[in-house]
């Protein structure tokens, strides 16, 4: 067992691994909704939209989660005041704010003669760079998810399988999605620095979605999906020591392809 204990004995992969256990955690309240209410293609648009923030924040010289954050609320604001006042579906609303988001990072980007290295890091993660600060910051925002989602676990049961009786029961659809969406942000912009802008949406929906082929309660596919995003810490960070890969890749490609072991295991479950 030494191959799998070595790895921990290390204080900075101790520090991933308890980075990748908060983020796990924050991922699978937010997606858990974000996989009920058919929101993956928000959730992957808003993950790539937080890169003209990141960048222009680095080259400000200020903290990257703030340039995030704003970024990120700038997209989720854009996506509804679009879809509200335009005749395009929320799906083209969205597409159109991605791709201008993101084309806006790229040539922030290529403005930069030394962003290599730090675009690296950006779009994939430094979990294995984690300190005591962003510990914290991803404790906080398990609390506040935590919270948001017990307040308006009745508004998002009822969005996320009727919108229309949502209204009709005076649950206020148009605040039940407001707060999804502040979910998902506040979940993809603590959680960035772990896998990155373009490989955290793995760990916001595969875990979840994974779990969801073998739980129907709510409390149930949160808590596996919190498990399986776990594990996925702990074997990426492992395979990553093992075979010199990018700890944040990893763990998103193990977090996917634990998805892919469930969907095909499902279908033997149910026929058993």
């Amino acid at each position: 067992m030494d191959w799998l204990i070595a790895p921990f004995e290390v204080s900075f992969v101790r520090q991933a691994l308890w980075a990748g256990v908060l983020v796990s955690l924050v991922c699978a309240l937010a997606g858990t909704w974000v996989v009920l209410r058919g929101m993956a293609f928000l959730g992957d648009a808003m993950s790539h939209g937080m890169l003209p923030g990141v960048a222009l924040a680095s080259l400000a010289g200020i903290s990257p989660l703030a340039g995030a954050a704003v970024s990120a609320g700038v997209m989720a604001a854009g996506v509804t005041a679009v879809s509200r006042s335009s005749r395009l579906s929320h799906d083209t609303s969205i597409g159109l704010l991605f791709a201008g988001m993101l084309s806006l990072g790229v040539i922030v980007v290529s403005r930069s003669d030394s962003f290599a290295v730090d675009l690296t890091g950006f779009l994939f993660g430094d979990v294995l760079a984690v300190r005591d600060r962003d510990l914290a910051l991803l404790g906080v925002a398990l609390l506040v998810a935590g919270l948001v989602c017990a307040a308006g676990h009745r508004m998002f049961v009822a969005l996320a399988f009727d919108p229309r009786k949502a209204a009709t029961l005076g649950m206020r659809p148009r605040l039940a999605h407001a707060l999804l969406v502040g979910l998902v942000t506040l979940a993809l912009v603590a959680s960035f620095h772990v896998a990155g802008t373009l490989l955290v949406f793995g760990l916001l929906v595969a875990p979840p979605a994974a779990m969801a082929l073998w739980a129907r309660r709510i409390p149930a596919i949160m808590l596996g999906a919190g498990l399986i995003g776990t594990a996925a810490t702990v074997a990426g960070l492992v395979v990553s020591w093992h075979l010199g890969t990018a700890a944040g890749a990893t763990i998103a490609a193990v977090a996917v392809s634990l998805f892919f072991a469930s969907a095909l295991l499902s279908p033997v479950r149910r026929s058993a």
